[in-house]
């Protein structure tokens, strides 16, 4: 008898697994249940029920998050091929502006030209200075022999004169970087003071500057010197009168822009 309820037992507590493991899988189909449900929600009737909320609930905002309605995907969806319009219309302005700016300094420069232009009409100086504007800016170029004697870097009185008035033309506004260089011709030079030629452009241009500098309206940092001795020459040094026209300073007034002379 003993024997019987032993096994009786013994196949009780054996099944005893079965009623949680039934209840967990309730459990598992009621979640799958609600997770397919809210999948599928249907958009008026979840609208309709927050409405409910809305009305029925009167401390604050909804308890239900209003979202778009998850069928209508093209609303949030986000093309990445398509262009960027923003990015482009700034590009296309940021270009406009920068030729605007440009096509401006050619205008600055070219009045600028011809305030010097006139200067050198009136004081009948055609001869020993001259204009040129370029892309790279505008070029004023100053013949050696009416500022500097023979192997010398002083400035003698005509070329006083002439870089006061230069100084004075050179006060623009908006300012500009202005690059003076010196040159030479071919014809050697070697002495106690200058044993190359390019000792003596540098010290011309550096002089050059020093004078065009005694004017207290142009800031010195804008400024810069150099000499290039008989290595730019703009005509062949074959003849007197090239050698002559190799012999001078350049004053390159830089423009504040990128600009193309030619674009009218």
């Amino acid at each position: 008898m003993s024997r019987r309820r032993r096994k009786k037992t013994e196949q009780q507590s054996d099944d005893a697994w079965l009623l949680p493991y039934s209840d967990m899988l309730t459990l598992l189909v009621a979640l799958f249940i609600v997770l397919f449900a809210m999948s599928e929600i249907d958009a008026q009737k979840y609208e309709q029920l927050s409405n409910v909320f809305k009305s029925e609930f009167s401390g604050g905002g909804s308890i239900l998050l209003e979202r778009a309605p998850a069928d209508d995907p093209s609303e949030t969806a986000i093309d990445e091929n398509e262009p960027n319009t923003e990015d482009e219309d700034f590009i296309e302005d940021s270009t406009e502006e920068a030729i605007s700016d440009g096509r401006r300094e050619v205008e600055n420069l070219r009045e600028l030209q011809a305030r010097i232009n006139g200067y050198i009409e009136t004081n009948e100086l055609s001869g020993a200075l001259s204009t040129e504007l370029s892309n790279e800016g505008l070029m004023l170029t100053i013949l050696n022999d009416v500022t500097f004697d023979m192997g010398s870097a002083e400035v003698n009185d005509e070329g006083r004169e002439i870089i006061t008035e230069v100084s004075r033309l050179l006060n623009t506004d908006p300012p500009h970087h202005i690059e003076i260089s010196g040159h030479a011709d071919d014809r050697p030079i070697n002495n106690e003071e200058f044993p190359s030629n390019w000792e003596l452009s540098v010290i011309r241009a550096v002089n050059f500057m020093g004078l065009i500098l005694d004017n207290d309206d142009h800031d010195p940092a804008r400024f810069s010197a150099k000499g290039f001795g008989e290595y730019r020459p703009i005509v062949p040094n074959t003849s007197e009168a090239n050698r002559e026209k190799n012999r001078r300073v350049e004053v390159l007034i830089l423009p504040n822009y990128e600009i193309d002379v030619d674009e009218e």
